[in-house]
């Protein structure tokens, strides 16, 4: 099958780029897995699942990755350092322009005759080897329009297709070992060094997770409410990528929610109606952690 036409409707339908590679095993993601329960053997439990990640369908042909920056979304000032923008202009949210055109687009693919396989694959990885990006030093993909403001969907079909040509080199151009900014301003040290990051102790997902953190890790969530931006907004690679130029649907109308004392006042339906459809990680029922983080944030709001 001829993959200019699908690539062709993937940036009609508003991705960046797209590209196409076999479905074969993703050694690299195992080995980089090994390493991590290695180096994290109290993460152990959180790397395990990604085990399953390696091996594509026995179905499977090809992988199909499409990338789509989000650096033209304005970002509401008071939210700016307390909501991770990936989380902000989220393209889970069934209203957003994102989620609506990657459903369009599988519909497109399904009546190519291709079929779908519902297969988790290591993202990151699989943009890189399209060679779409490289991957920076805090373990983030980037591109030269959006740094590493992107979003990355994918998708395991049972067809074979006309493949780009796998990527080697992986680091993204000036991203210098010298530098570590993003290393030394990690808060919880989840980096600690190029290309290795504790899944563990990654900010995001401690803010989001049932586990109540200790108190050094509770004062270093600072004033984040979900997810966190600093390794990204401290690397000089994603300087000046944010236009601002677009509002992200709905945004304006959620803001207000999003407000720590708001979030401390919500029921459950404004939660799962309004709050879980665009920041779903926590799950249906995380109002609490959403309540445990806003209570942090205002208990620090009154000490300064």
């Amino acid at each position: 099958m001829d993959a200019t036409t699908i690539k062709k409707k993937a940036l009609q339908l508003g991705y960046s780029s797209c590209g196409i590679i076999p479905a074969t095993p993703f050694e690299e993601y195992q080995n980089a897995l090994d390493e991590r329960v290695k180096s994290f053997p109290e993460s152990k439990n959180l790397y395990e699942p990604l085990y399953g990640f390696v091996n594509p369908h026995e179905k499977a042909k090809s992988i199909i990755i499409c990338i789509r920056g989000y650096t033209q979304y304005k970002i509401p000032k008071s939210l700016q350092g307390r909501i991770g923008k990936y989380y902000l202009f989220s393209r889970y949210a069934s209203y957003s322009y994102e989620n609506r055109s990657k459903n369009e687009f599988e519909s497109y693919l399904v009546t190519t005759g291709i079929q779908i396989l519902n297969e988790n694959i290591p993202a990151r990885l699989a943009a890189v080897k399209a060679g779409l990006g490289y991957f920076g030093c805090n373990t983030f993909f980037y591109t030269k329009e959006h740094g590493s403001y992107n979003g990355i969907d994918t998708w395991v079909v049972d067809k074979e297709l006309d493949y780009d040509p796998v990527r080697k080199i992986t680091q993204a151009p000036g991203c210098s070992e010298k530098c570590h900014k993003c290393v030394q301003a990690c808060p919880t040290k989840a980096l600690n060094k190029s290309h290795s990051m504790d899944r563990g102790h990654c900010l995001p997902r401690m803010l989001y997770s049932k586990k109540e953190p200790s108190s050094d890790e509770y004062e270093a969530m600072g004033e984040w409410l979900f997810g966190c931006d600093i390794c990204q907004d401290v690397c000089p690679l994603n300087h000046g990528k944010f236009t601002e130029t677009e509002d992200f649907p709905l945004l304006s109308q959620l803001e207000p929610l999003l407000q720590p004392e708001a979030i401390l006042a919500m029921d459950e339906y404004t939660y799962l109606k309004v709050i879980h459809p665009q920041f779903p990680f926590a799950g249906r029922d995380g109002l609490p952690i959403w309540k445990r983080n806003a209570l942090r944030v205002r208990e620090r709001k009154f000490a300064k």
